[in-house]
């Protein structure tokens, strides 16, 4: 349960690092907690140094030395617990919009409430450079490109592009998000935008 009402929603990320902590005794021998106090006790100081030791002394993968580390400098917490993932993005979208991209924030404000207005499976999880959407997967992404644009980018596979529609060379490059429309505007924000949201949301049923 969130202890808030949010515009965005739980990054499916997290959900993946609960189960991941919930099966970690039984994958490594220990608990998150019983990890951290080790470290804390017998490992060295430094986060990257932490990693090597968990890899060399204990035998683990690098993705589970690398998180445990992270976890052991108090980083990682927010990708853990869903109250926290939701302050963070809270936090990460003023910062996205700060300083001299602050007027962009109206664009974004706009390009939000359309993006879940695409369907109701539509939420926003926004990192700490883009904004995300997703239906069961990422199906488009806002982003403040440079002080005067935002791109919208979509995942709309191999289509080919018609209109304002860039190709971003993200299918050859096996990159979810395939094209994008950049927006300068409100008046940016218009059918067009609103169409090829509808369409990616539609491919990711």
């Amino acid at each position: 349960m969130t202890k808030k009402k949010s515009v965005y929603g739980v990054h499916p990320g997290v959900l993946m690092t609960q189960k991941w902590i919930a099966e970690l005794k039984a994958t490594t021998g220990r608990s998150l907690e019983e990890w951290l106090k080790l470290i804390k006790k017998e490992g060295p100081k430094d986060e990257k140094e932490r990693r090597n030791w968990l890899r060399e002394k204990h035998g683990l993968n690098t993705m589970v030395a690398t998180t445990l580390a992270q976890h052991s400098v108090g980083k990682g917490a927010a990708m853990s617990d869903p109250n926290l993932y939701l302050d963070s993005a809270e936090r990460d979208v003023e910062k996205m919009f700060s300083g001299g991209k602050a007027h962009l924030r109206p664009l974004y404000d706009a390009l939000l409430k359309v993006g879940l207005k695409t369907g109701r499976e539509a939420k926003a999880c926004p990192c700490t450079t883009i904004v995300p959407l997703y239906r069961k997967h990422v199906f488009a992404q806002i982003k403040p490109a440079t002080q005067t644009r935002i791109d919208m980018g979509f995942a709309l596979g191999d289509m080919k592009p018609t209109g304002r529609l860039i190709d971003t060379g993200g299918f050859a490059k096996k990159d979810r998000i395939t094209h994008r429309i950049p927006i300068t505007s409100l008046d940016d924000i218009d059918e067009e935008v609103k169409h090829w949201l509808k369409v990616a949301y539609d491919r990711d049923g």
